[in-house]
């Protein structure tokens, strides 16, 4: 007679043992799709800016389709756009940087040294790290001259970053009603439904983060440079560039910009003026935080802000700025396409607890009417 054999593990080691090897092969897909980025960064990096450039553009191009404007010439129009409005901010923030760049590396200096004076060797490292990013620049400029061609083959690799992507912009924005026809066809004939209903919740995710974003941080700069005119801080207008640009990367880059400000109003306007440029600070990120993000941010976005910090950090370790850059549109895309398969596939809430019928006896009991 066969006696039915105990298995080698218990259920829960078993259940335990399955989750690790799917999340093995998750991490292994994740790790590779990560390397192969990284390995065609080239075709990469112009293909990622020029979805967060259709995604911020797609309204402009849509009111041009209604504006009875043919396809080639709306996509042709918004690329222009692109490049009178992203060209003249660039040079505006760049000529502002330049004009008040030294001045605001100085104020930084002076920052360093009073803090240096009260707090003794707390404060020494400041100083000292401004000694060496000094020491640093001196290096930097003196050894410029002899880098000549590999800074032309920087630029170069940026200008061609830069023109690929607009490129890729026209014809992502020409082509968008292709989209969903094309990613039907290279997915199986089963799940076309669901590669579309996720792709779609991904670009909204990604295109209510960009316009978002966009239009906080220039609320943020305007009414921080406005702040910082009137308490006559040097620099304000690079200070408020600063803001900005910064502001792209969620919490890290309020932090640094503000406190960028406040050390240059330490410096030169002393310490009242640098406790007003912090109040003023503080009361932008309040007003960002309390209004302008639930009114503006898509609810396709809203993560928490431990994703958010560990989704830059991450995207710092693999990619450097660009990757701080990247890092939240990319996440909020991924919560997009969860969100999509939590809807389809999610686990349906309890069902509510039926009334006993009239007549019959409490739960549980057994007993006939």
């Amino acid at each position: 007679m066969q006696t039915s054999r105990a298995p080698l593990l218990p259920e829960p080691a078993r259940r335990f043992a399955a989750w690790c090897v799917v999340l093995l092969l998750a991490a292994g897909v994740a790790a590779v799709f990560i390397w192969l980025c990284v390995v065609f960064k080239t075709a990469v990096t112009p293909a990622l800016l020029a979805i967060l450039g259709t995604a911020l553009l797609g309204p402009l191009y849509r009111r041009l389709l209604r504006m009875k404007v043919g396809k080639g010439l709306a996509a042709a129009l918004t690329v222009v756009a692109v490049l009178v409005v992203v060209g003249g901010a660039t040079y505006i923030v760049v000529l502002a940087l330049i004009d008040t760049g030294d001045q605001i590396v100085a104020s930084l200096r002076q920052a360093a040294l009073d803090i240096a004076k009260h707090f003794g060797a707390a404060g020494t490292s400041l100083d000292d790290l401004a000694k060496n990013a000094k020491v640093l620049l001196e290096k930097f400029g003196g050894t410029a001259a002899s880098g000549v061609i590999s800074g032309v083959s920087i630029v170069g690799q940026m200008l061609a970053t830069a023109v690929l992507a607009l490129l890729l912009i026209f014809f992502f924005l020409k082509d968008s009603d292709r989209v969903a026809g094309a990613l039907r066809s290279l997915a199986p004939r089963t799940t076309g439904d669901l590669v579309e209903a996720m792709a779609r919740r991904a670009f909204e995710a990604v295109e209510g983060f960009m316009r978002g974003t966009t239009f906080v941080a220039l609320v943020d700069a305007v009414l921080i440079g406005i702040g910082l005119v009137v308490l006559d801080v040097p620099g304000a207008v690079g200070l408020a560039a600063l803001v900005f640009v910064t502001a792209y990367i969620p919490y890290l880059g309020a932090f640094l910009s503000g406190a960028v400000a406040v050390l240059v109003a330490l410096a030169d306007r002393g310490f009242v003026i640098a406790l007003w440029v912090l109040g003023i600070v503080l009361a932008v990120q309040v007003l960002e935080g309390n209004v302008l993000q639930p009114m503006v941010q898509s609810r396709t976005v809203q993560m928490h802000p431990a994703v958010v910090m560990l989704a830059i950090t991450a995207g710092a370790s693999v990619a450097g700025v660009l990757g701080m850059l990247l890092a939240v549109p990319l996440t909020a895309a991924a919560t997009g396409i969860l969100g999509e398969l939590r809807t389809r596939y999610g686990t349906p809430p309890p069902p509510s607890e039926e009334k006993p019928q009239a007549g019959a006896g409490p739960p549980g009991s057994n007993e006939e009417p």
